[in-house]
């Protein structure tokens, strides 16, 4: 990771770089952070690096003085032509994905704005990227530069101790992380979860996610549009498709279960009037033989005989829109808070579902214009609710 900053103020950076895991990270060679100083490029005997505003207002770092920064800068690293951030109020909100493409540049250089901020002229040309800490106004880049190596270096491997811990963090998988407690096991009164003293892995992970969900749906629902829930789901993930044999034995039939296998899904259930004379095919293994059904009946007591009796959500995703139907991100938030196994249906019509009256949920995620084929409409829906950030 090299990340090289555009700064009036390079003492500001000193014990950031040399202090706890950043610290330890530089000395190692694993992070490298250059300081340039922008004074060095002002001009005049006052190495002047800012102007009053035209038309009236503050005073702004100006676009000679900058360019020359840059230039410098760019030749501190190997890349042809470095990354550039420019930390800045009308930037969009740093977020873990951004932080994920930053830290996969080969060199990123951030220019920490001062006063006004930067003439205009130069963030046209030269800026990549502006990005926001949050809603708010600070005196300098500095802080948010801060910010954006810090989140980078964890990132990098052997920056944090355990790998594992960087994938349990909020964010990381679009929810936020479960509680955490320490020793000791009682204070004032309020103890720690007995589940996390009994040393059953198994539990531990299960309290862990479903602590993670309750908090992301009480404390920001807004994640869930983004978030990667099929590792929070409290049951299996199933998906069925009901129809007439012909277009099942057409050649869907494997690309469905390539679906199920790479969104996390079992065997895929395809229910149809004539089981017997469903086309198999050869070679897949047992785990990812599809199943087939006479009638949907059939196939929920199968699921129901896997999931252990456990109540099954059942979300039925249609080709178009219709009145009452749920918007993907409700879906997402029920199948979280059911807290067991969920079904996807893919019927031709809602006719199909019939047998399971009033309990389905419907969404509709397709306009009325036209239709998608099968295996399109299964693959856009899997990943609307169970795809990675």
């Amino acid at each position: 990771m090299h990340v090289t900053i555009v700064t009036a103020f390079p003492e500001f950076f000193g014990d950031f770089l040399s202090t706890s895991i950043l610290g330890r990270a530089v000395k190692k060679g694993l992070v490298r952070v250059d300081l340039v100083d922008l004074r060095n490029f002002g001009r005049g005997g006052y190495r002047q690096i800012d102007d009053y505003s035209f038309g009236s207002g503050g005073m702004v770092l100006a676009a000679p003085p900058l360019a020359d920064a840059l230039s410098f800068a760019s030749q501190c690293g190997k890349a042809a032509r470095p990354f550039v951030v420019y930390p800045s109020p009308q930037g969009c909100v740093l977020t873990q994905e951004v932080i994920e493409t930053l830290a996969s540049q080969d060199h990123v250089v951030i220019l920490c704005g001062h006063y006004e901020g930067l003439d205009e002229r130069f963030v046209e040309r030269e800026v990549d990227l502006e990005v926001t800490v949050g809603d708010c106004v600070l005196t300098g880049g500095e802080i948010p530069a801060m910010a954006i190596v810090d989140a980078m270096s964890r990132l990098v491997p052997g920056v944090v101790g355990r790998g594992e811990a960087v994938a349990e963090d909020s964010f990381y998988r679009g929810m936020l992380d479960h509680p955490h407690y320490t020793r000791p096991a009682s204070w004032e009164g309020m103890d720690v979860p007995k589940v996390l003293l009994g040393g059953n892995a198994a539990d531990i992970r299960a309290w862990r996610r479903t602590r993670a969900v309750e908090r992301t749906l009480a404390r920001r629902p807004d994640l869930l549009s983004r978030a990667a829930i099929r590792d929070y789901l409290g049951g299996g993930a199933y998906l069925a498709l009901i129809g007439d044999d012909a277009p099942f034995v057409s050649g869907h039939v494997f690309e469905v279960v390539q679906l199920c296998r790479t969104y996390g899904l079992g065997r895929p259930v395809f229910i149809v009037p004539n089981p017997g004379a469903f086309e198999t095919i050869s070679g897949l293994p047992e785990e990812f033989a599809p199943k087939v059904f006479g009638s949907l009946a059939r196939a929920l007591e199968w699921i129901e005989r896997k999931e252990k009796d456990k109540d099954l959500l059942k979300v039925a995703v249609l080709n178009e829109r219709r009145d009452g139907a749920l918007h993907g991100l409700e879906v997402k938030r029920r199948c979280l808070g059911c807290g067991g196994p969920v079904l996807f249906l893919f019927p031709e019509s809602a006719e199909d579902c019939g047998e399971l009256g009033p309990e389905v949920l419907w969404t509709g995620l397709f306009g009325s214009e036209g239709t998608l084929p099968l295996t399109i409409r299964v693959a856009v829906a899997l990943d609307r609710f169970l795809g990675a950030r």
